[in-house]
């Protein structure tokens, strides 16, 4: 069993798994029940069917709140941690392994035996000499058995004094059973030889001659196929949580007393080294103590290049060795991974409601109770125009079918879920619906510049030369020396003059001279790299254009190094936080979504206006402290303004918290990313525009469902009220617009990215 999580004081929070709910209606009467008890605030998801609690640990525990949603007719428990859950599609479903199995096996036995009862009441032709008989005998087991799980909700429901939507199928199905019962035994429907024909219109009459068994058959057969394929759609939706959480490797090989231990990955401790072939997966986040090699994050981050890996790095868990063979310091487990966290990110979003789904909760809610009174006030109405006992029944049971309000409840939570899923599987993670909303509004985007627009990393950038010195030559007896060094300019430069110029020389009389550069001999040539002021001490200078080449890189905000050899000043190369390829594009793709860019750095204004120009930003706010970023965000947030925020490191959380809308880069901190209501996992900024696109998308497509939901009911009901619908028609409407919603909700496991 989980344990609630703890929060300030005597605060906690818990996730309860919910069973027995069949309808939003029922989702909002367990939510209420537990919102009435003493600092409990509670929010249920009919989708997901999940209970997200945070309660005073002090007064009330976990128990106290299984019980009250027991006593309200439902159950509840505490959910396996993911890699305890179930396996198998059934269990994908959302509830018991075997749910989805039964409302097959009832939808089949609906199916079956209603098609010849309908075929039966619409075909005269068909209607041979005890035909009414014979239908009888094919619907009783679908109104039964099939139709078992609404009764026995109603019911459950009626003991504590509330109705809900399945009171409406319930009290439907079986009003139009009764009466066909009450009709053959005692009325002359089941006189032998009798006919009728199938009429979508109502006809007056005495109601003793006719009888309602295909619309009670039928209606059964259409809602249980309406929550089959609502079972199935949750399934599909929550597709993108499972296969994180299938990622991660299933058992590792520990280094244990200097023997090589399989064991499963459950069993890894903080501290525990083990080790990592070619071909595996890394067990869990860690760090490598041991080895070499390159490391396919892609199904993380959605890069394809492998990272190269050493002693030192870092790794991910469920991330694929690619090469050498590797021993990891375990440094996270189980929920603390990353691969947890995305997961965890996931199902927090598919279980949280917008305003707009409390909203649809607190209108089905009292929608039900109202529905039957207003088919208790059509049954009157048409008694009292003389117009039949059996014109008044059908029209009363016309409405109680119609106004089931199953795409009512499922028109938030189903789109939410394929959104979020659809996000997940790109390297977006969603976290909040309220989030959906704040997308809609944003107008001006603020971006961090280390990190977010540049790579966060030092980068040769330029390598300028005098006339006779050849550029590769520079590379390498410059890099040959940079390579012995330790500083990260001095890295930049071996790794740039590396990836140029190929295999470097090693160096002889390596010296470091500290706060000025490097020097030795390489290939014979004494060699000085660093600062102007080291070939100075050398009674060197700069030729006139190498001197003009560092004045500009150093306006530009870049670090120049100058390099020299055998008594000459030969190339000055150019360091620093590279622009990452893609951020132009970016910032190109959130102005076409009617955003304004502005750049937010700590550096010097002339380094962030010479980023801002290459990727097309106009507005740079420098210099700032990053205890200031937040007041910059509330800055623009007085003048009127609706700010997103993008960054990655710690000195961004607390902008990422105050902005409307923020924007973690997953290859961020761990502190930038749980300030954000989104995660970009991969370090790629055109993921942004995407993000934003998927939620406005996402909440486009919810209020789409909504607006179908309620329209639907408010067009249907009167035409049902006014006899024009009979009840099996009335149900095959309401099963296809709850298909509609969910259908409509898929369309969004479609969304692609901009390209």
């Amino acid at each position: 069993m989980s344990t609630p999580t703890s929060t300030a004081g005597g605060a906690a929070q818990v996730e309860l798994a919910i069973g027995g709910m069949t309808c939003a209606s029922c989702a909002a009467r367990i939510e209420k029940k537990l919102n009435r008890m003493d600092g409990v605030t509670a929010t249920v998801n009919y989708a997901t069917e999940k209970a997200k609690v945070s309660f005073d640990g002090d007064d009330v525990s976990v128990r106290d709140l299984i019980a009250t949603v027991e006593a309200t007719g439902y159950t509840a428990h505490e959910p396996a941690p993911p890699a305890a859950a179930p396996d198998g599609p059934e269990a994908a479903a959302g509830g018991a392994p075997d749910e989805l199995t039964a409302l097959r096996s009832r939808l089949v036995t609906a199916v079956a035996l209603s098609v010849p009862v309908i075929a039966m009441a619409m075909i005269p032709a068909l209607q041979i000499q005890y035909w009414q008989w014979l239908s009888l005998t094919l619907a009783a087991p679908v109104v039964t058995y099939a139709a078992w799980p609404f009764h026995r909700a109603a019911w459950t429901n009626a003991r504590h004094g509330a109705a809900t939507m399945d009171t409406l199928i319930s009290v439907g199905t079986s009003a139009a059973f009764l009466w066909s019962l009450w009709a053959l035994f005692f009325g002359t429907a089941g006189t032998p030889g009798m006919t009728h024909p199938f009429e979508l219109t109502i006809a007056r009459s005495d109601g003793a001659g006719n009888i309602y068994l295909e619309a009670a058959a039928g209606v059964t057969a259409f809602i249980l196929a309406g929550r089959y394929f609502e079972a199935r759609s949750k399934r599909k939706a929550g597709a993108a949580l499972r296969a994180l959480l299938e990622l991660g490797a299933k058992d590792v090989t520990v280094l244990r007393d200097g023997r090589e231990v399989r064991v499963p990955t459950a069993d890894l401790k903080v501290g525990d080294r083990f080790v990592v072939r070619p071909g595996e997966k890394i067990a869990t986040d860690g760090t490598v103590t041991e080895g070499t090699s390159a490391v396919d994050a892609s199904m993380l981050t959605g890069e394809s290049v492998p990272v190269e890996v050493g002693a030192g790095d870092a790794v991910t868990g469920a991330t694929i060795n690619a090469g050498g063979r590797l021993v990891v310091e375990a440094t996270r487990i189980g929920a603390d991974t990353q691969l947890a966290r995305m997961a965890r990110l996931v199902e927090d979003a598919q279980n949280g409601k917008a305003a707009a789904q409390r909203l649809a909760d607190r209108i089905s809610a009292v929608f039900v109770p109202v529905v039957i009174g207003l088919a208790v006030a059509t049954l009157g109405f048409w008694l009292g125009n003389g117009s039949g006992l059996t014109a008044a029944f059908t029209a009363a049971v016309a409405v109680l079918i119609i106004a089931c309000p199953c795409a009512l409840g499922l028109a938030t939570p189903t789109a939410l879920m394929v959104g979020t899923g659809r996000g997940a599987q790109l390297g977006i993670l969603i976290k909040g619906p309220e989030v959906l909303e704040t997308t809609r509004r944003v107008d001006t985007i603020v971006l961090d510049k280390t990190g977010t627009v540049t790579t966060g990393r030092m980068t040769l950038l330029a390598v300028h030369t005098t006339g006779s010195t050849d550029e590769t030559e520079v590379l390498r007896l410059a890099g040959a020396l940079e390579h012995a060094s330790e500083h990260p300019i001095a890295q930049a430069v071996a790794a740039g003059a590396a990836e140029k110029a190929g295999a470097l020389p090693v160096p002889e009389d390596f010296a470091n001279i500290p706060g000025l550069g490097v020097q030795g001999v390489v290939e014979g040539h004494a060699v000085l790299v660093g600062r102007e002021r080291l070939l100075a001490e050398w009674a060197l200078e700069l030729p006139a254009p190498l001197a003009q080449a560092r004045r500009e890189a150093e306006a530009a905000g870049r670090t120049a190094i100058a390099v020299a050899w055998d008594g000459e000043a030969r190339a000055v190369l150019e360091v620093a936080d590279a622009v990452k390829p893609t951020s132009a594009e970016a910032i190109t793709r959130l102005r076409a979504l009617g955003l304004t860019p502005i750049l937010l750095t700590g550096d010097n204004e002339a380094v962030a206006r010479t980023v801002a120009a290459e990727v097309g930003i106009d507005e740079v706010i420098a210099e700032v402290m990053p205890e200031d970023k937040v007041d910059v965000v509330k800055r623009l947030q007085a003048e009127g303004r609706s700010v997103a925020m993008v960054g990655d490191g710690v000195n961004d959380a607390a902008a990422l918290a105050q902005a409307d809308l923020g924007l973690a880069m997953g290859t961020g901190t761990d502190a930038a990313i749980e300030a954000g209501d989104l995660t970009l996992v991969r370090g790629d900024l055109r993921a942004a525009p995407d993000a934003i696109r998927l939620s406005r998308r996402t909440l486009a497509t919810i209020k789409g469902n909504l607006f179908w939901a309620f329209g639907y009911n408010v067009a249907a009901i009167p035409l049902a009220a006014a006899g024009l619908l009979n009840p099996m028609i009335a149900g095959a409407a309401m099963a296809f617009s709850s298909v509609f919603v969910v259908g409509n909700s898929l369309r969004l496991r479609g969304f692609k990215p901009a390209k």
